[in-house]
């Protein structure tokens, strides 16, 4: 079932230990979500069935383009700490964030994981 809720995305904020990001304001991370949804959408248009529509021409939204939407808006809800792309880790310094994420793009099938086209 598509797109995937709110609940979804703070559990797997959860899984990951963050029990500080857990407490986080439920309507900013809706609008992540709604943010990672818009785009998944729009990177894959006509390519699944985002309507949820019986009997559509187009396959249903597998599971990994379903988890690489969680983990993106998780992603884009974790970095707005981090809008120069450093994250301060206390006493060891700080580290830098990538601006992306190999494991993200190879689940939403995006960057360098996204099948070719013909022109």
């Amino acid at each position: 079932m598509w797109p995937p809720t709110l609940d979804e995305v703070q559990v797997d904020l959860r899984s990951r230990g963050d029990t500080e990001e857990f407490a986080v304001d439920e309507e900013q991370l809706q609008q992540v979500l709604n943010a990672a949804v818009a785009f998944v959408e729009r990177v894959h248009a006509g390519a699944f069935n985002f309507d949820n529509e019986s009997g559509a021409d187009v396959p249903d939204v597998p599971d990994d383009i379903r988890l690489g939407t969680i983990r993106l808006a998780r992603r884009w809800h974790e970095r707005r700490r981090s809008p120069d792309g450093l994250v301060d880790m206390g006493e060891l310094g700080s580290s830098r964030i990538p601006a992306f994420d190999p494991d993200i793009e190879r689940l939403l099938r995006i960057g360098r994981f996204a099948p070719p086209v013909v022109a």
